[in-house]
């Protein structure tokens, strides 16, 4: 395949001790060539390293170290060219400008991966693992986008794909001896591979809900009436003075977000106004913000001051905010001012006016006491969600999409043979089931999905 030649900064802008640009394409050397004073680039070997200079002209920009890279043994597959520099954005831009002078262009956001893709160095849902490892912030997350990155996703799938379109070609035939009624497709043992294919797209579309959480993080709203120690708790678990903290009620008017790490997953953990009727214009818009995050939050960990005496406010608030998908938390807050005693009272309370199930947990934020309790719940609720059934996990709300309708092929296929339903729409149902799959790949696409996957790369990825 022909391109013409594409550059562009590898590394991230700013000042930094190296930069690199990347080069791919059929000119890639001969270009880089042009501009170097050192060996011979077009006489160099692959994957070898020289010293030199980049010239513009007779003028000097800067020292470097050029790495040759020949097709096909490449990330894109083409020639490639990497150049090391003192990392000044300065002398980046004046090597980019001495590249396009000389028979670059600049790459388009995503080019180098895409050209990877087209050139079959990769399939789509690698390609997009890239993307994901990039923009990775904690280990479960790039475990599972360099599980992705091998081919994760397309191993799972890729045999059970090709044992359908067996049966599809034999579909094929029947239709052209349409006239004979005969049958070349055993419709047991393709009922058979159809009830293998949708227990494995099930398990996919499982393991979707704890990619998410791997990927975005587990919402997590921290709520409860005024002054119950919600922004001591946030600091608690940040470690550090992140919130306001204050004995005045109604402190926090808006709500305020953290990421924390506990055990290599994500939580994104939303401290909000407390919850109670107020006059107070801009704490009722907070109380009004704060029910909103409750309703996008994957946990509620609400906090119930344990030396009140009266919680009939905390139960009702409860009850507005819980819903059988969202993870209820009570947490007993500023325990090491009461007895034991009495919050053993406040967990009957709760036990008695919650019909939800709920975990409930006694802290004390000041004290640091059973803080670990908590980290350990908000960890269990992830792990929870895990698929025994599959290594793969799915992050990519593209591949949900396309699992979601080749499971709903995969039943119309199922459909047609029970209701023994006419081999042409037997044909044109499988047909559906296979380019529903093979979109996942990239086996199956069309430009405007590649444009939109490839756009949101970084340039020089």
């Amino acid at each position: 395949m022909n391109h013409d030649t594409i550059c562009a900064l590898a590394t991230a802008n700013g000042i930094g001790a190296i930069g690199i640009i990347r080069i791919s394409g059929d000119d890639a050397i001969p270009v880089s060539a042009k501009i170097f004073d050192g060996k011979n680039l077009e006489k160099a070997q692959s994957h070898t390293v020289h010293y030199g200079f980049i010239k513009d002209g007779d003028e000097v920009i800067d020292e470097v170290m050029i790495s040759v890279f020949k097709a096909p043994k490449t990330f894109t597959a083409e020639d490639s060219v990497e150049i090391s520099f003192h990392g000044s954005p300065h002398i980046a831009k004046k090597i980019l400008e001495v590249l396009i002078k000389n028979g670059a262009r600049m790459a388009k956001a995503g080019e180098f991966t895409m050209r990877a893709f087209m050139n079959g160095r990769i399939d789509l849902s690698q390609a997009e693992s890239i993307a994901d490892l990039i923009a990775s912030e904690n280990e479960a997350s790039r475990k599972v986008a360099l599980n992705q990155l091998k081919g994760g996703i397309t191993n799972e799938i890729s045999f059970l794909r090709t044992d359908l379109l067996n049966f599809v070609s034999l579909i094929e035939l029947e239709l052209d001896f349409a006239e004979e009624d005969v049958e070349f497709a055993d419709r047991t043992a393709l009922n058979q591979l159809l009830d293998k294919i949708e227990a494995k797209l099930n398990s996919l579309i499982e393991s979707f809900q704890y990619g998410n959480a791997i990927k975005n993080g587990t919402a997590v709203a921290i709520i409860g009436k005024p002054n119950a120690g919600k922004s001591t708790l946030l600091n608690a678990l940040l470690k550090e003075e992140r919130a306001i903290v204050s004995n005045i009620a109604g402190t926090t008017r808006d709500t305020i977000e953290e990421i924390l790490h506990i055990k290599g997953h994500a939580f994104r953990l939303i401290d909000t106004a407390g919850l109670r009727e107020t006059a107070d214009e801009n704490e009722a818009i907070g109380v009004k913000k704060a029910k909103e995050k409750v309703e996008n939050a994957n946990i509620l960990v609400y906090l119930a001051d344990a030396a009140t005496e009266n919680f009939s406010e905390d139960i009702e608030m409860i009850k507005s905010l819980q819903r059988d998908d969202l993870k209820l938390i009570i947490c007993a807050t500023k325990i090491d001012e009461v007895s034991p005693a009495q919050y053993e009272l406040v967990e009957n309370i709760f036990r008695r006016e919650i019909s939800q199930d709920f975990d409930f947990i006694t802290i004390s934020a000041v004290e640091n006491q059973n803080m670990q309790d908590l980290k350990d719940e908000l960890s269990s609720y992830v792990e929870q969600l895990k698929s025994e059934e599959s290594n793969v996990v799915i992050t990519n709300q593209r591949h949900f999409e396309a699992l979601g309708k080749s499971l709903d092929a995969v039943n119309k296929v199922k459909e047609a043979i029970t209701f023994q339903i006419s081999t042409e729409l037997l044909a044109y149902e499988l047909r559906n089931a296979l380019e529903h799959l093979g979109e996942i790949s990239g086996e199956v696409t069309n430009d405007e999905v590649l444009g939109n996957i490839f756009s949101k790369f970084c340039i020089g990825k």
